[in-house]
């Protein structure tokens, strides 16, 4: 299909369809700096996020989805990036929010970042999986991508599954499926943690350090309050998440993530049984894929 008639079924879509929202617009269209704009910037479909002694920066989505795939390209901090962390992230607001977290946790030089992926519900986290990658990610941009219906979420990178968190509602685990979440990128010194547990501190004679973002893309469903829940979530042909195809992995996509963690996963916190006292949250005993 040509690049004319692509854009053109693009905004077909995007004109019948009132309550999915696929962003064809760029980051100055879909974004806004919320802190450290003084050294941040957002041009047409780039954003750079900057940190330095005086502050971090941070970006976030005009609009909330609910179900969707959110991507964007990143290319990370390089050199020695020890004690900084560069964030993306979905989230609602208030003390009962969901939450869906890529974290980036630099390193000295010569050694891996350390993907860190999260996900609250109900205000309630400490579902931590992190993962080495297989390149480097500071040599140029990556493909990042949640992917969240109401059967699963499901973090990419390069297209490539490296975790799945089920829905397990019906037995008593929170899932997120009833709060519209904003799309939210940071770059923060968090030294006291970030890097190997605070041991390293940020080396701020590097500073500025710079994060860059290019081709954000949401094809999600706009949150419009609480009648969104049941709109968003039902299995019509607009809503293309609830197909069946997404309800779970393909064979070939299962293969690929347990490639992933047998080769590059260095923390799971179902296995972590010393730091939950025995107790296992309960989705860890459940089928993971």
């Amino acid at each position: 299909m040509a690049k004319f008639e692509k854009m053109l079924v693009a905004l077909f879509i995007c004109a019948i369809v009132p309550n999915i929202m696929l962003v064809c617009a760029n980051f100055s269209k879909s974004m806004y700096l919320t802190w450290g704009v003084q050294h941040a910037s957002i041009l047409g479909e780039d954003l750079n996020l900057v940190l330095d002694q005086t502050s971090g920066s941070a970006a976030q989505t005009k609009r909330s989805f609910l179900f969707g795939s959110i991507e964007m390209l990143i290319k990370l901090v390089p050199g020695n990036s020890a004690g900084t962390v560069t964030a993306y992230y979905l989230s609602s607001t208030g003390s009962q929010h969901d939450e869906i977290d890529f974290e980036f946790l630099g390193n000295i030089t010569g050694q891996p970042y350390i993907v860190n992926t999260n996900i609250f519900t109900e205000g309630k986290g400490n579902r931590e999986q992190q993962f080495y990658l297989w390149f480097d990610p500071t040599t140029d941009f990556h493909n990042y991508t949640i992917h969240w219906n109401p059967t699963q979420i499901v973090w990419y990178v390069d297209s490539l599954p490296i975790r799945v968190f089920l829905n397990y509602e019906n037995d008593g685990i929170a899932y997120p499926n009833k709060q519209g979440m904003r799309t939210h990128i940071s770059l923060w010194n968090a030294d006291e943690w970030a890097t190997r547990g605070g041991l390293v501190k940020t080396d701020w004679s590097n500073a500025p350090f710079r994060a860059k973002f290019h081709h954000f893309r949401a094809r999600a469903c706009k949150w419009n309050g609480s009648v969104s829940i049941n709109q968003c979530a039902s299995n019509v042909h607009a809503n293309w998440w609830t197909s069946s195809i997404y309800k779970q992995l393909s064979y070939a996509q299962k293969s690929q993530i347990n490639w992933v963690k047998k080769n590059y996963m260095i923390y799971d916190y179902c296995t972590d049984t010393k730091r939950f006292n025995g107790q296992i949250p309960p989705e860890c005993s459940k089928p993971q894929l």
